[in-house]
């Protein structure tokens, strides 16, 4: 019975991963509002009246700006995708199990990347 124990953390430490999570999850979501804001206001400051070759310059970095903006939002999106199956794996008792390896994640790399499913032994192996 004892091996069992091993075989996933225990509901304590699944509440202090939940806990780790849900403030990951509210940092992120508050991140990507930031990012949506700088993505929805483009910031023209009245450059209108500029001479062209500056105003073809600014547009492109705005176009750019707005691309790594996009980007950023997606990977933001991704991230706290990632963090919200993690809490459905703390509430199916599964969390921190290497999907590859079947044994436990380190609890220090799992307090550095709450959302792993892997081991490092098992993302050395990739």
């Amino acid at each position: 019975m004892s091996e069992d124990l091993n075989v996933r953390y225990s509901d304590k430490e699944l509440a202090e991963f939940r806990e780790i999570i849900q403030d990951k999850i509210q940092k992120a979501q508050h991140d990507l509002e930031l990012i949506k804001s700088a993505y929805m206001n483009d910031h023209n400051n009245g450059t209108d009246d500029t001479s062209p070759t500056f105003k073809a310059f600014d547009e492109g970095s705005e176009v750019m700006s707005k691309e790594s903006n996009s980007a950023l939002a997606i990977r933001q999106e991704k991230f706290i995708r990632d963090l919200k199956n993690a809490l459905i794996r703390i509430e199916n008792k599964t969390y921190g199990i290497c999907r590859v390896t079947g044994k436990l994640i380190n609890k220090e790399r799992l307090k550095l990347v709450p959302h792993a499913t892997l081991s490092i032994e098992a993302k050395n192996m990739q």
